[in-house]
This record gives structure tokens, sequence and C-alpha cells, in this order.
């Protein structure tokens, strides 16, 4: 596999044009390019869920990747462009796995309870990311710019500089929008 940090982006953009024009033959060229960083954020991600979590983080990035080609025709304009979507698919896949776990047939209705826990438990993992994929998603109507950063800082674990890279806009911005987020996100997850 090819180090993707020493891949020139300009290489991986050329491959993601020519996927997007029709060639299926540069999935696996492209796949070699970018695995060990669809790999780190997928660690980043996999660190943040419960404990006892049976998905690992290569299959993670499997399954990400799967849904990035599979399907419609993939329209990247960009590395970074692809990179934002390998995260937006990585945290739909946790959701989906936070939304199965929460089913009534998963024990979802019902609450743990540890016969040592206290009055201040915790919620559980699974029941924080969907509060906060739908806090996200109210974000995004009110805030698009903000939820973007939001998602690529958290959910794709990118630097303030990488963000600003990804987006376009200055690491200041990135910086103003991630202190925003912060404090409408904690308000709005504490209200709920």
């Amino acid at each position: 596999m090819t180090d993707s940090s020493t891949s020139p982006p300009h290489q991986i953009t050329r491959i993601l044009k020519a996927i997007s024009a029709g060639d299926p033959d540069k999935a696996d060229q492209l796949y070699s390019l970018v695995y060990d960083e669809l790999r780190q954020m997928a660690r980043v991600k996999m660190a943040r869920e419960r404990p006892g979590q049976t998905l690992q983080p290569t299959a993670l990035v499997h399954e990400a990747y799967l849904r990035l080609l599979g399907g419609e025709e993939p329209q990247w304009e960009s590395r970074a462009h692809f990179f934002t979507a390998a995260a937006e698919a990585m945290r739909r896949i946790l959701i989906d796995r936070a939304r199965r776990y929460a089913r009534a047939k998963h024990g979802g209705g019902r609450q743990r309870v540890e016969l040592e826990s206290s009055a201040g438990a915790q919620q559980p993992q699974s029941e924080t990311l969907l509060a906060l994929d739908e806090v996200l998603d109210r974000l995004e109507e009110r805030d698009a710019q903000m939820a973007q950063v939001v998602k690529l800082r958290y959910f794709a674990g990118l630097t303030a500089k990488e963000t600003a890279e990804a987006m376009g806009i200055s690491e200041r911005s990135v910086y103003r929008s991630s202190t925003l987020a912060k404090a409408w996100l904690h308000r709005e997850m504490s209200s709920q």
C-alpha cells in the first residue's frame, strides 16, 4: 500500500476525476492511495464509540468505501471533497449501527441498571450519538458551514488546518465556527 500522506493530492484528485468520468478501473488505485488515511479516520471515530464495539476500523473503512463507490456515479471534485464524503459515510454507518442497537429487539427501550450505579449515570453511547445526529441536522439547517466544520473536525478527525483546506476557508473561520458550534451543540444537547 502507498502511504497516502506522501501521495500528491493532485494524483488523488486526478484518479477521483477519472472515476467520476466513469473509469471503474481506477477504484483499486484510489483505494491503495487513500486506505491509510481512511483507516486513521476510522480509528478516530471508533475511539469515540462505546466500549465493546464489535465494528473494527478496518471494517468501517471497507463499508464506507463500498458506500462511496456503490450505487450512483460518484462525483468528487477534489481530494478534500472525497475525504469529506468518506467522513460523512462513516458517520452514517455509525448512526445506522446506533439506531439498530437502540431498537427494541436489542433492548433499546430498556435501561440497564448496574447494582452500584448512581443517579448521575450517563446516557449510553448509542443514544448520545443519535441525539447528536439529530442536533447536528438542526445545526445544518441553521448554519451549513458550522455543521460542516463539526463533521470534519469531530467525525473525520481533521485538524483545523485540514478543515480549512477542505472547505476553502481560513483557519480562523474554522476556529470561530468550532467555538460557536460547540456552544450551540452543548446547549441543544443539554436541553434534550
